[in-house]
């Protein structure tokens, strides 16, 4: 609850700021192009590199940039529809950029590239150990996950939990880890018994906990996922998004820009895509039954 009301309270604050600003025009620096984050690792790690493509993009462009990172993609839908926008730019996961979408207040621009490929897989884990080895000995079990609006760290995994018999709200004590990297701490410090997060995750704390492969087993990996990417506000003049998906594409092929971009998100490339790119998980989501409206209200 605290959570929810400080984004409320972020996104009254940012309005009232920009009420001034909107006289001025948008990219400039009294009125500058705010970008939402919503870190998929550490915060600071994202935050960080956000500023710094931001920074760059500013020296391309002449346009001036804000960056924000989100604790959840609820508070970022929000500014995306509050009037006028709160943020201009987003970098929402596919199921949270869904959801924006058919609420009007997103358009896709940019796909993520990771691993050669605009689509990843995501994964649930458990503890090595826990007794838990298929999906079915996860009833009465603590699992975390990274946001409830998060693709591969949740609404994927619910839908494989539930075609395997569980009903997540009822079996499962659910815990919000806020990151890929927190759910996998939290599984490999013992916090909770299982999770889910992107394949594979566990590389990101690898580094601190060397045997973080042996404690963190996989139990299933999901279908592919349409990626990551940048999208727009419709308030966002074309031309002027035009000038920005350019200078994205432009700054990802150069040495400086791929290592600031791959800090912030771990992009190794960008693919222009419209909308359409999502439509076939758009039909495996109204397969399943599932109601965004519903999951944005919780």
């Amino acid at each position: 609850m605290f959570r929810r009301l400080t984004l409320v309270l972020l996104v009254l604050l940012l309005a009232a700021g920009l009420a001034f600003a909107q006289k001025k025009a948008l990219g400039s620096e009294e009125n500058p192009i705010v970008w939402a984050f919503v870190p998929s690792g550490e915060m600071e790690r994202v935050s960080a590199g956000a500023q710094q493509v931001a920074d760059l993009l500013h020296d391309r462009t002449g346009l001036y940039f804000k960056t924000l990172v989100a604790t959840e993609y609820a508070g970022v839908i929000e500014a995306l529809r509050a009037n006028p926008p709160t943020a201009h730019m987003t970098s929402l996961a596919t199921f949270a950029y869904i959801m924006a979408a058919d609420m009007g207040v997103a358009q896709a621009a940019l796909v993520s590239v990771r691993n050669k490929s605009p689509f990843y897989n995501g994964q649930i884990i458990a503890r090595a150990g826990s007794g838990i080895t298929k999906l079915a000995d996860l009833k009465g079990k603590t699992f975390a996950r990274v946001d409830p609006l998060s693709t591969s760290g949740w609404i994927i995994p619910m839908l494989t939990m539930k075609a395997a018999g569980i009903v997540p709200e009822r079996d499962l004590s659910i815990v919000d880890a806020g990151s890929h990297d927190a759910v996998v701490a939290a599984v490999y410090n013992g916090d909770v018994q299982a999770g889910a997060c992107y394949v594979d995750a566990r590389t990101r704390i690898e580094k601190d906990k060397p045997d973080v492969m042996e404690k963190v087993v996989v139990l299933q990996v999901s279908a592919p996922i349409p990626n990551d990417g940048v999208q727009f506000s419709p308030a966002v003049p074309q031309d002027m998004r035009g000038k920005i998906v350019k200078a994205i594409l432009d700054l990802v092929k150069t040495e400086v820009g791929k290592k600031a971009i791959n800090v912030a998100y771990q992009w190794t490339d960008l693919t222009e895509k419209d909308d359409t790119f999502y439509d076939p998980f758009r039909q495996v989501l109204q397969a399943a039954g599932m109601n965004a409206g519903d999951l944005l209200k919780k």
